[in-house]
């Protein structure tokens, strides 16, 4: 990047740092939601929610359904 073209592009380096890191949570965030280790652990809460009375076995199988979507990448 020459002195001439930084200068000028200078007043956009906030609206650059804005986007980098709006990217960086998205990922953040998208490896947080695919995470097995997750899928995992909210699927353990699903069944003691069933197990405690809190959660119907209709609601535990649409939210489990869900969960493996995720788990497969079709979200």
């Amino acid at each position: 990047m020459g002195m001439v073209t930084g200068l000028l592009t200078l007043p956009l380096a906030p609206v650059r740092g804005v986007v980098w890191l709006a990217e960086v949570l998205q990922e953040q965030a998208e490896a947080q939601l695919y995470d097995a280790g997750r899928v995992a652990a909210e699927m353990r809460d699903i069944a003691d929610a069933v197990a405690a009375g809190q959660m119907s076995e209709q609601e535990a199988a649409g939210r489990e359904e869900e969960l493996v979507r995720r788990l497969t990448g079709r979200a």
